[in-house]
């Protein structure tokens, strides 16, 4: 099997591709919650240079990454192997370097082009999840525009629309650790700009992994726990996760378009009953930063409104 690709420009051709592009995000959303965009309209130039800019700010990271908890928890680990003792694989941590930039938080002055480049790709990339969103909406009978009035409490709050940088070292023993634990995402639509070279991420689909093939230039898409919601589960947050590698620095640009705190969330297109409850996301993140590694279904038991009598 095969992560679906999909070549977005045909989405502006004649009826008949429109129709067929529709029809494979429709598919992908759910079939899979992953599919990859290529022709997505983000310059060439513009992903060449945050790939460049990102991998600066990590060679700046690393040494500070080397000293970090995982590290040293690998190599008591080993070291402890080599004594002969038994270990058991680390299940509570991640070989992984992050970073995140919100439009209000410090961002990495070093090297001195970061900043432009991604406030620049930021841009595109929220045109371009709500794009994709609008896409949905269509593919779900509801009217345009309606998931992003729902992330955004009908215009009265922004959207939360944040990026991860994250770096994947080469690891030594991948064996007694993970690049990233499986998990879902909590808020809404994911659009990740990967890694070119060295894979390592991995989509659960049919209770079996299944690479996320790295493709030149392509943004992987994934739909979180919110588009879930929203559909009344016909699209579904799909569990994930990242394998370490013991050759190559893995890069990983993950942009999260997510509903404002305030967003009260609950299922649009309803055909036969909600399926999920009415809540607010903030109340929703507070289970989820609690639960990130968990079964989803929990958490919306969670933040369900107690019955009245």
């Amino acid at each position: 099997m095969v992560v679906p690709v999909i070549d977005l420009s045909k989405l502006d051709g004649g009826p008949g591709e429109r129709a067929e592009v529709m029809a494979q995000i429709d598919n992908g959303c759910e079939e899979w919650g992953f599919f990859q965009l290529v022709n997505h309209g983000v310059p060439k130039e513009l992903l060449d240079r945050v790939k460049k800019v990102c991998s600066e700010s990590y060679r700046l990271r690393e040494e500070a990454f080397m000293a970090s908890e995982p590290v040293r928890t690998l190599e008591g680990l080993v070291e402890a192997e080599r004594r002969g003792e038994e270990v058991a694989p680390v299940d509570d941590m991640d070989w992984e370097d992050i970073f995140y930039l919100h439009d209000d938080n410090q961002w990495p002055s070093s090297p001195p082009e970061f900043k432009e480049t991604m406030r620049e790709y930021r841009a595109k990339l929220r045109e371009l999840a709500e794009r994709v969103m609008e896409v949905m909406d269509d593919n779900l009978g509801l009217e345009k525009g309606r998931m992003k009035r729902a992330f955004t409490g009908d215009g009265r709050h922004a959207p939360l629309f944040g990026t991860k940088v994250s770096h994947y070292p080469p690891c030594p023993r991948p064996d007694l650790i993970t690049g990233l634990r499986a998990h879902t995402d909590a808020g809404g639509v994911i659009l990740l700009f990967q890694d070119d070279r060295i894979g390592g991420l991995q989509v659960l689909k049919g209770g079996e992994w299944i690479d996320v093939q790295p493709l030149a230039d392509a943004i992987v898409v994934n739909t979180g726990d919110q588009v879930e919601v929203l559909s009344n589960g016909r699209y579904q947050s799909a569990w994930h996760r990242v394998l370490p590698m013991r050759d190559g620095n893995r890069r990983s640009v993950a942009s999260f378009y997510n509903p404002a705190f305030e967003a009260t969330i609950s299922p649009a297109a309803v055909d036969g009953g909600a399926a999920y409850p009415e809540y607010m996301f903030g109340d929703y993140m507070d289970v989820y930063n609690k639960q990130k590694f968990d079964a989803k279904e929990p958490r919306f038991e969670a933040v369900k409104a107690p019955k009245t009598a």
